[in-house]
């Protein structure tokens, strides 16, 4: 039949054969993509077309290295040799209770530390986060925030030294978005590697960066003091990872065949760490991170909210660290192999070649155990084999000029093979064998995948002498039966059905965002106007009280006193210790949420004090500046009162209401919302006017706590 055809028929025969073998081979022009941020390969669909499909990878590597004319100086520099050393890796709130001590005013990095090796063996580097969800809340930038850290920049040199003395590398984030708070004279990348230099810092993640830009190697570069850059999110111009000696990993597609990472298969150095924050089942993460070599970010508090690691999935982060650690270097081979050929369906498996040993990584993606021969690796003279998961020694099986290796992988485990010279072994690796062993006797599956939200407690708030006589600047509130409390958190980021986000008010079983609840509320009195300077002033001339954490404390006050004509606008940079201590001074206390919001609300359930529209006319005027104003005279806009004649609740300051604490966190209720705006993001700190809704305020420390927008008004019980 081919005989009959004319050329151009058989021209077309011949492309339609052509590119039904490239489909057969797995691949076009170039390797497929797994997933949406196009940060994986995917693998080759079938063992048949492993070899046509590595074929394309590596042509695709070396095609892309002359494009970009590949420059791999970064990797080879001695500053970051530290890198090929690190795989585990956490972002850790400033905040969390495990790393500060606010009443022992102290850092507790030790404690930090050792409650991570007992869960999950360590970790190698740590990036501490300070900024975000606060950052807006006022004009402070993120330089500020970190400079607002409990013992300043002195205090943070020394944690980081803490930190590194336990052999754990530091990075802090790159707030990219951060351009409505305060301006300064630098330019963003000179400012921030100046202040990394200043504490002694290693690296820098680039928030929501699509790759840090290369003025960020430049300005350390000019400094001397080069940094780990590191985007949050994937690269999408390859010419970066020159620069981006590292990178996350993030919410990555997963398919029952492993994909191999972009990053590392372009430069073998790049170090990877793959992220995915809310997800409670670690499987995929961690097989993905081990059959690639590469690192993982063990996130476990998301801005307050608490995801621990299962047991389950922690202690294969402590067995797959034990290996990484055992064996440094060989994860960033040159001549590393993904998808070597194994004998069982489901098993996948990588080849990490290095100087006179390989290590095989792998993993079993099927639900079942897998017991029996699992490789078949050409046969070499005088190698011994371990099954390094297992901690014991393998017997190969020769067959012709093949060996087959027989151990077992269990159902969603892991495995990994060391061949090795018989004249190379050394005392070391026999007592991580031992080691590995004992480990294995109990088998993943065995331990909980159980998660459970982290339980919230309010810090009480303990009654004041009851008055039936009015205090003089206060409002009665009557009581209320019935009273229909609507409660909605206005944080950014969590999932309701997943991370128990927001609050866990007295009556709940879990956090969450939002809340419906029927109570009873007993008669009260409340400040008619927020605390303003002038009243607080005579608390501080009859009390001469100064607070022992005073950074930021009265920051707009000169020489003991308010600024002139701020007498009546409320007084604002006091922490919530503060408005307490000022409170108990007056024989008051702060309001609990839900009194706030009654006294602003009434009964029939209206968004703002004076009805449910939104009138601007008479709250105060936004202020988007970035030098920001002050806040507003408390008695200015009488037509804002709510219908028990309680005045500016809404759109000058926030108000301290209830604390709240788990093991990990401690946040302020903060109502009312502000008059301050930072522009170019919708990161910033969003507002809350109303009333039926609240502003989640992480609290760390009085230094970092106190803000130009935050006030406080009080109450007295009837």
């Amino acid at each position: 039949m081919w005989h009959i055809l004319n050329n151009k028929m058989k021209k077309t025969m011949f492309l339609i054969l052509s590119v039904m073998m490239a489909v057969e081979a797995g691949f076009a022009q170039q390797p497929k993509l797994q997933g949406d941020l196009k940060e994986l390969f995917a693998g080759p669909y079938k063992v048949s077309v492993h070899d046509a499909w590595l074929d394309t990878m590596v042509q695709w590597r070396n095609n892309e290295r002359v494009k970009l004319n590949y420059n791999n100086s970064e990797y080879r520099r001695s500053e970051f040799s530290w890198l090929k050393n690190t795989f585990i890796y956490v972002q850790m709130m400033a905040y969390d209770r495990y790393f500060y001590d606010p009443d022992a005013r102290k850092y507790t990095v030790d404690r930090y530390l050792n409650d991570l090796k007992k869960r999950y063996g360590g970790i190698d580097a740590v990036l501490i986060w300070p900024t975000y969800p606060n950052i807006g809340i006022d004009n402070r930038n993120q330089y500020d925030l970190l400079a607002d850290m409990p013992g300043g920049i002195e205090g943070i040199k020394q944690m980081i030294l803490d930190f590194k003395r336990r052999g754990v590398r530091v990075f802090f984030p790159i707030m990219f978005w951060d351009h409505g708070t305060r301006k300064i004279a630098l330019s963003m990348p000179a400012a921030l590697m100046e202040e990394m230099k200043s504490i002694g810092a290693d690296g820098m993640n680039g928030d929501t960066m699509y790759g840090v830009t290369e003025d960020f190697k430049n300005a350390y570069d000019s400094l001397g003091y080069p940094v780990v850059l590191q985007p949050e999110v994937a690269i999408t111009d390859l010419k970066f990872v020159e620069w981006n000696t590292s990178s996350w990993g993030y919410f990555w597609n997963y398919d029952s065949i492993p994909g191999v990472s972009i990053y590392k298969w372009l430069e073998p150095r790049h170090q990877v760490f793959v992220t995915n924050r809310w997800v409670k089942d670690k499987t995929d993460d961690l097989q993905y991170a081990f059959f690639n070599g590469i690192g993982y970010n063990a996130w476990e508090n998301i801005w307050g909210i608490w995801n621990q690691i299962p047991d389950r999935y922690a202690e294969a982060i402590r067995r797959i660290a034990m290996i990484y650690h055992e064996f440094p270097g060989i994860w960033n081979s040159a001549e590393w192999e993904p998808h070597i050929s194994t004998l069982h369906k489901g098993m996948f498996a990588s080849r990490f070649p290095g100087l006179n040993k390989t290590i095989y990584t792998l993993v079993n993606r099927d639900s079942i155990n897998i017991i029996g021969r699992q490789l078949k690796l050409p046969y070499v003279a005088n190698l011994k084999y371990f099954d390094l998961w297992n901690g014991i020694e393998l017997i190969p099986e020769k067959e012709d000029s093949y060996v087959y290796l027989n151990f077992p992988i269990e159902a969603h485990g892991f495995g990994a093979v060391l061949a090795i010279k018989s004249t190379k072994m050394n005392s070391s690796y026999s007592h991580f064998i031992y080691k590995m062993h004992y480990l294995a006797k109990r088998s993943l599956a065995s331990f909980s995948i159980d998660w459970i939200p982290l339980s919230q407690k309010i810090v009480p708030i303990k009654n004041t002498n009851k008055t039936i006589t009015q205090p003089e600047g206060m409002v009665l509130i009557p009581s209320a039966k019935d009273y229909k409390f609507v409660s909605n958190g206005v944080m950014i980021e969590g999932n309701e059905l997943s991370t128990a986000v927001g609050v866990q008010h007295p009556w709940e079983q879990h956090p969450a965002r939002g809340q419906r609840h029927v109570m009873n509320i007993a008669s009260f009195y409340i400040d008619k106007y927020p605390v303003t300077n002038t009243e607080f002033k005579k608390f501080i001339d009859a009390t001469h009280y100064r607070p022992i954490d005073d950074h930021n404390f009265l920051k707009d006050w000169k020489n003991g006193t308010f600024p002139l004509g701020w007498g009546n606008k409320p007084v604002t940079w006091v922490s919530i210790e503060d408005a307490r201590t000022y409170a108990q001074w007056a024989g008051k206390r702060l309001p609990h949420e839900w009194e706030w919001q009654y006294a602003a609300q009434g009964t029939d359930d209206r968004l703002y004090p004076w009805g449910n529209v939104l009138d601007t006319t008479i709250i105060p005027r936004i202020d988007i500046n970035r030098n920001m104003q002050g806040p507003t005279n408390v008695n200015t806009y009488p037509k804002a009162a709510s219908p028990f004649g309680v005045m500016d609740l809404v759109g000058n300051v926030w108000q301290w209401t209830d604390e709240y604490t788990d093991d990990h966190t401690c946040f302020a209720i903060l109502k009312g919302g502000s008059y301050f705006r930072p522009q170019t993001s919708d990161w910033y700190f969003p507002q809350a006017q109303e009333l039926n809704k609240f502003g989640k305020y992480l609290l760390m420390a009085p230094s970092i706590d106190r803000s130009r927008t935050i006030g406080f008004r009080c109450v007295v019980d009837r």
